[in-house]
């Protein structure tokens, strides 16, 4: 389980303690250092980063020909990126990434939520596959308008067990009609979408 000091202390402040675990838990990763490289409905096998370094060496490997994600919150890099130069390892530090997971998703949910218009748990539901794809209502969700924090979020309900929670999305993925267009999103390339989220801002380091 995640350190609550670190999500008081690194999460953005509009998401409770409550749904930034849940949101960690769905999508996240336990090491830190984690690079995960899909294309498609394909996942690819990288080796196991040591370092910051090491791991923005894959980063560097894969990035604009596939869909990277990145450390605890399994973050999308290089959405809004045009020189790989411009991502940095500071994105592999914890509170660095549960800072922009986290601030990113709260973007989603808050897009969700809206288009409900209530914060009702099918809202937190579909923020989490539209973070894990980068699509909502069929639309690039990391491009749409931020509502604003004026939009109230639910707390997601615990009551639904994992194991419940997976055999709920086995179930789906072989009755609902869209699972093919998930399909097809998920073959989108975000690294290749100009939205104008620059991590160049987090910081610099020293390269081995």
């Amino acid at each position: 389980m995640l350190d609550a000091a670190l999500i008081e202390q690194c999460a953005d402040p509009s998401l409770t303690p409550a749904i930034v675990e849940e949101f960690i838990a769905a999508v996240g990763a336990e090491d830190p250092l984690n690079v995960t490289v899909r294309a498609g409905s394909k996942t690819f096998l990288v080796r196991q980063a040591k370092s910051p370094q090491g791991a923005m060496r894959l980063v560097q490997d894969h990035l604009g020909k596939a869909v990277v994600r990145v450390g605890i919150t399994q973050y999308p890099v290089g959405i809004g990126i045009t020189d790989k130069s411009q991502v940095t390892a500071d994105v592999f530090d914890a509170c660095n990434n549960i800072k922009i997971g986290t601030a990113l998703f709260a973007r989603v949910y808050r897009i969700a939520t809206k288009w409900y218009g209530a914060p009702v748990p099918e809202a937190f539901t579909d923020a989490i596959e539209a973070y894990q794809t980068g699509y909502f209502d069929g639309e690039y969700v990391f491009m749409a308008e931020d509502p604003g924090e004026s939009v109230e979020l639910g707390v997601p309900d615990r009551s639904v067990s994992e194991e419940g929670a997976m055999e709920t999305e086995s179930e789906n993925a072989r009755s609902d009609p869209k699972n093919e267009l998930r399909q097809q999103l998920w073959a989108q390339d975000p690294n290749k979408a100009d939205i104008g989220v620059d991590l160049s801002g987090i910081g610099d380091f020293n390269r081995e």
